[in-house]
């Protein structure tokens, strides 16, 4: 009974924290991305967490096993980190941030279909039943107009600016999807490594991905003050910190436990929305969001419905 006063940190604040700080990046990104564009507004991101990050890297010694793994880490920082941030960056310029963190909550459930399709981790049926319900929950919010940036919503957009709320969208589903196969990619090519070192090399490896493409679309008009302190939150924050966080919680608690952030961060996402942009909560976003989560929820195995005796 000796070991009972060392029971567990206490990660119930750790994980508040980290939704709202995760919470939060939608709103950091979508003031920073109005001025900045798409591409550099996530390579700026990644590129100011790997600044945050490598010192710490350096400072635990583990500079000569990023050297050794490079290559698969870099696959990882550019599936993990550089494509979705892009995605969302685009998305949050055409849908409400919102919106955005609601479809963000289908990462479990893309992560169940990825290891099931790549790693042969067949599901349960419950499980299956899961998947089902959450990609249901996807289609109807898809289907109403709940969360469409003021143009689109009411039908003012002609022609193709009618459909840019629709691929945004698609973009959150394929940055989700990303990070569905950046998980199977880690758990079989990178088990093992020290979470920081892939958390800082996979944000080198984004940013280097990334970097190209952000100047040849960097803005032409030099963005305000705002927009850059913007970019630092979400770096330093929303990234660097926010990593920490993370594993630390996966520690505390194991990865099960850890993954039910991404059921929370939407509550903070949404009203952050409504506080400092003005955003509107509908009655359907949240009925969705509802669905989508018990799909989720189930497809994961974090509700495991009782047996029937």
């Amino acid at each position: 009974m000796s070991s009972s006063p060392s029971i567990e940190r206490p990660w119930l604040l750790e994980f508040l924290l980290l939704a709202a700080i995760w919470g939060s990046s939608f709103l950091f990104m979508r003031l920073a991305t109005v001025e900045f564009g798409a591409l550099p507004t996530a390579a700026l991101r990644v590129t100011i967490a790997s600044v945050f990050l490598l010192p710490l890297l350096w400072m635990r010694g583990l500079v000569p096993q990023l050297r050794q793994h490079w290559k698969p880490v870099f696959v990882v920082g550019v599936l993990n980190s550089g494509i979705p941030f892009a995605c969302y960056s685009f998305a949050l310029l055409h849908i409400t941030t919102g919106l955005s963190s609601i479809l963000n909550a289908t990462v479990p459930l893309f992560g169940a279909l990825v290891a099931w399709a790549w790693l042969r981790d067949r599901p349960s049926n419950w499980r299956v039943l899961g998947l089902v319900i959450g990609f249901a929950g996807v289609a109807l919010l898809a289907s109403g107009k709940a969360g469409f940036k003021a143009g689109a919503a009411d039908g003012a957009a002609q022609g193709f600016g009618a459909w840019l709320p629709v691929l945004a969208m698609g973009a959150c589903l394929v940055a989700t999807l990303c990070y569905g196969i950046a998980a199977s990619f880690t758990r079989r090519y990178l088990a093992g490594l020290p979470p920081l070192l892939t958390a800082t090399g996979s944000q080198i490896g984004a940013a280097l991905g990334l970097a190209l493409p952000a100047a040849l679309c960097w803005p032409a008009q030099n963005p305000s003050s705002t927009a850059w302190l913007a970019l630092l939150a979400a770096g330093v924050v929303c990234t660097g910190i926010a990593y920490i966080l993370y594993f630390r919680l996966i520690d505390s608690t194991g990865p099960a436990r850890a993954l039910t952030v991404t059921f929370v961060v939407p509550v903070f996402a949404l009203g952050y929305g409504v506080m400092f942009l003005g955003e509107h909560i509908t009655a359907w976003m949240i009925g969705c969001g509802v669905v989508i989560l018990l799909g989720t929820a189930l497809s994961t195995g974090l509700l495991k419905p009782r047996p029937t005796s």
